[in-house]
């Protein structure tokens, strides 16, 4: 049944058959039919069928939160069975907040010399979608933001304190200057994220602080587009420090100290609270708590 089970799993995704028959790499056909299994040995119908996929029964609701936690305790139990054969290996999901990704390599490159037969498949997502993903089981782990949005019921190890500071190109006139007030950026045309990151919340959030309406000229949710588009001195950005440093190499840029009112941000791995964990994950929270 479990094959049945991440089948419907894909299609309440996707919404749509040939979408989640192409998630999985098999036909549509084969989709079709495992879905008519898996409602004839459950006993009730689990999605609404028209020309076309039209959505969860009431019953399919249902049955997809149970069949959400089986696969998950599934893929546990796999990974316990594998360690008690072999020791720490398989693959560990972790999605990851754009600003994150430096402690993301440097989390991942740590583990790994301690553990080389556990391989990582990082994904950029925005907070939200990190959270989301962590429900439905898509990702076994996230870096995120630690205390400006309600996390819900997870397990949390601080990896760093966000804090930041105004990138320009060097022919800027800010370029000159020892550090910033952020009221010094009110009107001045900005490269920001987008406002679905919860990055671009919290500057926005210091902005208003600070009396601060920023003139927006691009906004990405890209920091590497951010960090172009300013070297060619269109614009400047304001970025947390760490991956501004880290962009900023060899590049015609400088990185000015924002003074004044600020609010830093704790920044950290994150996964769901279950007991018990599997062996991977008990590690890797172990990993990143040597990393603060």
């Amino acid at each position: 049944m479990l094959d049945k089970l991440e089948m419907f799993i894909a299609l309440a995704k996707e919404g749509h058959f040939g979408r989640a028959a192409e998630r999985l790499n098999i036909a549509q056909p084969t989709l079709s039919a495992g879905i008519k299994q898996l409602e004839e040995q459950l006993g009730v119908q689990l999605v609404h069928r028209g020309s076309r996929f039209g959505g969860l029964t009431p019953e399919g609701q249902t049955a997809l939160t149970w069949a959400k936690r089986i696969t998950g305790d599934a893929k546990q139990l796999r990974d316990e069975m594998r360690f008690s054969r072999r020791g720490l290996s398989g693959e560990v999901r972790l999605a990851v907040i754009p600003t994150a990704q430096t402690w993301a390599g440097r989390l991942c490159t740590a583990f790994a010399e301690r553990h080389p037969r556990v391989r990582f498949t990082i994904l950029s997502r925005t907070s939200r979608e990190i959270l989301q993903m962590l429900d439905d089981f898509e990702v076994d782990a996230g870096i995120s933001y630690l205390a400006n949005e309600p996390l819900g019921r997870v397990d949390t190890a601080e990896l760093y304190i966000e804090n930041y500071i105004l990138v320009c190109a060097q022919s800027s006139p800010f370029a000159k200057m020892r550090s910033v007030a952020w009221n010094d950026l009110d009107h001045q045309p900005l490269a920001l994220l987008t406002p679905d990151m919860q990055n671009r919340r919290i500057i926005n959030q210091l902005f208003a602080e600070n009396s601060v309406t920023p003139s927006t000229c691009i906004e990405s949710n890209s920091i590497i587009a951010l960090v172009a588009t300013v070297a060619s001195g269109h614009c400047m950005t304001v970025l947390p420090k760490d991956i501004a440093n880290f962009l900023s190499g060899g590049k015609n840029l400088a990185l000015i100290p924002l003074e004044g009112a600020t609010r830093q941000q704790n920044v950290g791995l994150i996964m769901p609270h279950r007991d018990p964990r599997t062996p991977v994950l008990s590690e890797l929270l172990s990993e990143a708590r040597k990393l603060q």
